[in-house]
């Protein structure tokens, strides 16, 4: 009997404290819909999108993005491994027609074109399953830090349905709006967007044609020069103390006076660039260009810019990275990721299908097993707790 009473206190106590979070909800739907109207969307869209809209989980997803969060090594092992270079070659000879298009119309060639295209969505296959319309919904009303974007993004993207380019069941995507085959917030979509396929709709969601014809525009947009390099890796003298930094943008040939060489012992070069030390000056360095920070431009990140920039020169058959990384404790690749998850299921764990994605499953059992085995308990995907798991 008490413990009845003790689960209706719990129950009104509940209700209690989301009444407001709820009332905050509908005030803030009430709001969105008066400025959809006010921005010219339909009342038809308006009604279909935001009619009966409840919140979704895209707030507990802020400030973890893996670009931010993980070790640069582990970042780039993940994304530029033997099987995003073979499917990508395969796919610039499967798409070759619209990436002619799209380097004849933009000066973008089609390695950078579809590198983003790899990084973004591996090759269209991870769009995101969130709807778009209510995640920016959800952004706009509980993350006030960032509500003014979120629902000017939100605008757009009631835009985009009212104008048709991409239908409701397949605007789709990243718990931030991000959507389609090369992930472009409707803002962008907006204004970069095109219909290289020729249908008369602008659907990066369906037609890759259209994805990879609108990333070449926002990487022209953003100052790609055809051409020219993203940059290229080099090797520092001894004891290098000098300037550094994407932003400190120097001649070539002052970097050459520096002691700065290329690591396939080519030459600088001529133009300007700026030393990017993802790692420190104890791991891999490189030069890049103007070229680079159009990349850059997609995503503020120096380690997703410099994924795309690696996998790019990888589908051109030029290699990867050739310094090793400073730590002693390597990332993996996919397929090793999905060997790590086999090999965990195998002693009783349940992370699930392997597919090489780390989730919260995987780095619990990852930090059980290292702590059963004394390893270092941090739940990491790494080379050491993949051995041991093999048992070396």
């Amino acid at each position: 009997m008490k413990t009845n009473h003790l689960l209706a206190a719990c129950a009104a106590l509940s209700l209690l404290l989301s009444t407001p979070a709820r009332a905050d909800w509908g005030s803030c739907l009430s709001g969105l819909r008066h400025a959809a109207a006010g921005a010219g969307v339909s009342q038809e869209t308006i009604a279909r999108a935001l009619g009966s809209l409840e919140p979704n989980d895209a707030v507990s997803f802020m400030d973890k993005q893996p670009e931010f969060t993980t070790p640069v090594w582990d970042y780039i092992s993940g994304l530029v491994d033997e099987e995003r270079v073979e499917e990508g070659r395969g796919l610039m000879h499967q798409h070759a027609r619209s990436l002619q298009a799209a380097e004849a119309r933009y000066g973008v060639d089609p390695a950078a074109i579809v590198a983003v295209w790899g990084v973004e969505s591996d090759f269209g296959k991870s769009f995101g399953k969130r709807p778009v319309i209510q995640s920016l919904a959800t952004l706009a009303c509980e993350a006030p830090r960032r509500s003014q974007y979120f629902e000017k993004e939100l605008m757009a993207a009631l835009k985009i349905l009212d104008h048709g380019d991409i239908a409701s069941e397949e605007f789709v995507g990243s718990w931030a709006g991000a959507f389609g085959h090369t992930q472009f917030m409707p803002s962008t979509f907006l204004s970069t967007a095109v219909d290289l396929d020729g249908d008369g709709r602008r659907n990066i969601a369906s037609s890759a044609a259209d994805a990879l014809g609108s990333t070449a525009n926002y990487l022209h947009k953003s100052g790609w020069s055809h051409g020219q390099p993203w940059g290229f890796e080099v090797r520092l003298p001894d004891g290098y103390s000098g300037p550094s930094g994407r932003t400190n943008r120097q001649p070539m040939s002052s970097w050459g006076a520096r002691g700065v060489r290329r690591i396939d012992g080519g030459s600088l070069g001529e133009g300007r660039a700026a030393l990017l030390l993802p790692a420190g000056r104890d791991g891999p360095a490189f030069l890049v260009t103007h070229n680079f920070d159009a990349i850059y431009a997609y995503n503020a990140a120096e380690s997703y810019a410099l994924a795309i920039c690696i996998l790019s020169d990888r589908l051109r058959g030029r290699p990867g990275i050739q310094t090793p990384w400073p730590t002693d404790d390597p990332g993996l690749s996919r397929a090793e990721r999905r060997e790590l998850q086999a090999l965990l299921n195998q002693r009783g764990y349940e992370v699930g299908e392997p597919d090489g994605v780390i989730g919260t499953k995987t780095k619990e059992a990852i930090a059980d097993f290292e702590g059963r085995s004394g390893l270092k308990r941090d739940g990491r995907a790494g080379l050491k707790v993949l051995n041991a798991l093999r048992g070396r």
